[in-house]
């Protein structure tokens, strides 16, 4: 027999699927939509202290359909969110100025490395919605200081068996090879007592060109998704147990990698790497490189539910990830050699966790254990080959450690209460106990293995690795008001951490010379240095209106901490620091429906951030700090037609160091239109052929022009582009 749950849940996805399929006409989110991100079950929009969002799949269809992908997609969506970079890399898209926990179905892609490649996870035709809680949040584990993103699959239905196909074309019409192909196909079905779908996605890109028709220069840093071919195997199975018992098994592999053979040219003998940088860098075809850019990860997971045990509601997860990393080919001329890091991580968990409604009270608590286990390599290229063929040869001549290996096991104990005051007052509060355990292999010094790869030292001294705990507590509390039926006041502090790296602090070491070999002078201490959980407070007050053709959501925050962790070269310590850090800012977002058919809207997002130095606040560097950002858009619908046009605007940024990140403006055309037999989508991205550096690519002439002339980082936005598919189900 099905459960009460899930058997209304597939009755109700089963006549929904019976039904036309007429465009929405207003947002999807209401007071009484429900979200597991705000307290780890499911829970109303109305109960949660804090600006919650749900993206729905008309929503997502409408982007994706146009050709957006799924990061741009997210920035234009998500108020909070940081406009988005075109390449591989999400790194410095923040919400509210701080990270962001991003998860598929309740499973996070973070890690201790964090590495920014959370939105190169999964392709939008296996996606049905996606879940947003803004701020800082003290019910989940580390990372989630600046919000929560929860990717929520698409999952069979009742009857079948269904299919769904789509396809769909994007161009700039620059050149034969500006063009993006993406295909997906899908089965489903089931019946009372298991439903499932298995689908398969996948995208094949060209190059991409700029608004003043100039292939946009790959980036090497961060990589990018040029000749990039994904494919995303997803599939899932919902089984009906017993009275009241419920299994979900899901199971994704995906593999997005370069699969070209352009490169860049760094001109005769490397010279455009050498001051004065007399040539430029070109874009040439000719690559040939034992190690290429790309993501691989596998994740399987289980859902057990039970609605009765002793009074409570029992969700256990169990949960496994396994992915590689690997990066583009850098170079490192000053030393003589190019480099690429491949890293690896698998990582394991359970989670468990138990609700009740008693009265007018309800509890969820439950525990969180995890082990993760981490490995980085190098490869170092010859370099009198890649010198010869200005950087385009690029063949393997030793492999060599990148970071320490290390492992490191959690656990945590959380507890979360609301309390009903009354019909008007609801307040919140809970608290999360976490303590870790890392274990750092014996490591010689990265530096130090590249010195013996290159015949410079006979052999080096490790580094020895060790063991060591730390532990954090997080709180938070919360409370809303009803003024009415569809607004309301909301008000709550809480706790968010970031999570040390290990393989960033650790492995360092002092050497010199004994002879030919490299001698340990002093490493860092694993078992002396613990690391430590550096703390994000936040207070946020807010107000939200879902009333007929108005809905509107505003919130103003101040998050803080007091601590950061640095790594001292000549002390060979790992401090933690008296560094004082702010965030403060305004979020919101207003829809309006004047007519039937006509939907309009806008979004804000006006953030500061802020480093205590010297006894004053000073701004902090662009390279980390967040843009101001605002959306814009209108839309007109009817059953057969959606029109859409979007803007996107990022502020300037400035710091005290003098540096700039300059702001630009971009707008969308998105067209959808419901045929006879299935549905065409039609989109034209960066309508007006904005010529502009993304905040990305500005970031990096910053962080690498050391290297490199700044021409060689200097990432352009894409250029007018065109998008045509087409998707049917049966």
């Amino acid at each position: 027999m099905l459960s009460p749950a899930l058997r209304w849940t597939l009755f109700g996805a089963t006549i929904t699927s019976l039904l036309p399929l007429p465009f929405a006409h207003a947002s999807s989110t209401r007071l009484d939509s429900e979200v597991v991100v705000g307290s780890r079950v499911a829970t109303r929009i109305s109960d949660i202290p804090g600006n919650a969002w749900i993206i729905d799949a008309e929503q997502l269809r409408a982007q994706f359909s146009a050709g957006v992908p799924l990061k741009e997609a997210l920035a234009h969506l998500v108020p909070s969110l940081d406009i988005a970079s075109q390449g591989r890399t999400n790194y410095g898209q923040n919400m509210r100025g701080r990270g962001v926990l991003v998860m598929i179905d309740g499973v996070s892609l973070n890690s201790s490395r964090n590495v920014s490649r959370q939105f190169d996870s999964i392709d939008p035709f296996n996606i049905e919605r996606i879940e947003v809680l803004s701020g800082a949040s003290a019910v989940y584990g580390g990372g989630a200081t600046g919000g929560v993103i929860n990717i929520v699959t698409k999952r069979g239905q009742i009857g079948g068996p269904r299919y769904e196909l789509e396809a769909g074309v994007r161009s700039g019409f620059e050149a034969s090879d500006d063009r993006d192909l993406r295909a997906g196909a899908a089965i489903s079905g089931g019946n009372q007592h298991w439903v499932g779908r298995l689908a398969l996605a996948g995208q094949d890109n060209g190059g991409a060109w700029d608004a003043n028709g100039d292939q946009v220069i790959f980036d090497i840093a961060q990589t990018d998704m040029q000749y990039n071919r994904s494919i995303d195997l997803l599939g899932n199975l919902d089984l009906a147990l017993t009275d009241g018992q419920s299994l979900s098994l899901n199971a994704q592999v995906y593999d997005s990698g370069y699969e070209g053979n352009k490169g860049l040219y760094f001109g005769p003998n490397l010279a455009a790497l050498y001051p004065p940088y007399p040539e430029q860098v070109e874009i040439r075809r000719g690559l040939s490189s034992d190690l290429e850019p790309r993501t691989e990860r596998l994740q399987l997971s289980a859902d057990y539910r039970l609605s009765e045990l002793l009074g409570h509601n029992v969700n256990l997860q169990a949960y496994h990830r396994r992915e590689k990393l690997n990066f583009h080919p850098f170079p490192y001329v000053a030393s003589g050699y190019f480099a690429a890091s491949e890293q690896d991580t698998e990582l394991s968990g359970l989670k468990a966790v138990f609700s009740r409604q008693q009265g007018a009270w309800r509890f969820n608590y439950g525990l969180d254990l995890e082990h993760e286990s981490f490995e980085a390599d190098q490869t170092l290229f010859d370099f009198s080959r890649a010198q010869a063929s200005g950087g385009l040869d690029l063949a393997k001549f030793d492999k060599v450690g990148r970071y320490p290996g290390y492992e490191v096991d959690s656990l945590a104990a959380f507890a979360q209460a609301e309390w009903q005051l009354s019909q008007r007052w609801l307040a919140t509060a809970g608290i999360r106990q976490q303590r870790y355990r890392v274990k750092v292999d014996d490591f010689i010094a990265a530096a130090e293995q590249v010195r013996v790869a290159l015949g410079l030292a006979s052999g080096a001294d490790p580094v020895p690795g060790g063991k060591n705990r730390y532990n954090t507590t997080l709180v938070n509390l919360g409370a809303v008001f009803s003024i009415d039926q569809g607004q309301q006041l909301w008000g709550n502090l809480s706790q968010g951490y970031e999570v040390p790296d290990p393989g960033k602090y650790y492995g360092q070491g002092q050497y010199a010379y004994n002879g030919s070999h490299r001698e340990l002078i002093a490493g860092v201490s694993v078992a002396d240095q613990p690391l430590k959980a550096i703390k994000t407070n936040q207070a946020e007050l807010g107000w939200r209106l879902y009333r007929g053709d108005l809905d509107a959501q505003l919130a103003a925050y101040y998050a803080w901490s007091d601590e950061s962790l640095s790594y001292d070269r000549n002390t060979l310590a790992v401090q933690v620091n008296d560094e004082k850090k702010r965030n403060y800012g305004l979020e919101a977002q207003l829809n309006w429906r004047p007519t039937t058919h006509w939907q309009l809207g806008t979004s804000t997002h006006l953030t500061r951030a802020e480093l205590r130095a010297d006894g004053d606040w000073k701004k902090q560097n662009v390279t980390q700090a967040s843009p101001s950002k605002v959306t814009a858009w209108g839309g007109w619908a009817d059953d057969l037609t959606n029109v859409r046009l979007q803007g996107i605007h990022s502020l300037n940024l400035k710091d005290d160091d003098g540096n700039r990140i300059d702001g630009y403006t971009t707008w969308d055309l998105l067209v959808e239109r419901q045929l006879p037999v299935g549905q065409l989508g039609f989109g034209i991205q960066n309508l007006l052929n904005k010529d502009y550096t993304s905040v990305w690519g500005q970031r990096a002439i910053l962080f690498y022009s050391a290297y490199a002339p700044a021409s060689t980082f200097d990432y352009r936005g894409r250029g007018r582009t065109w998008s045509l598919s087409y998707a049917v189900s049966f």
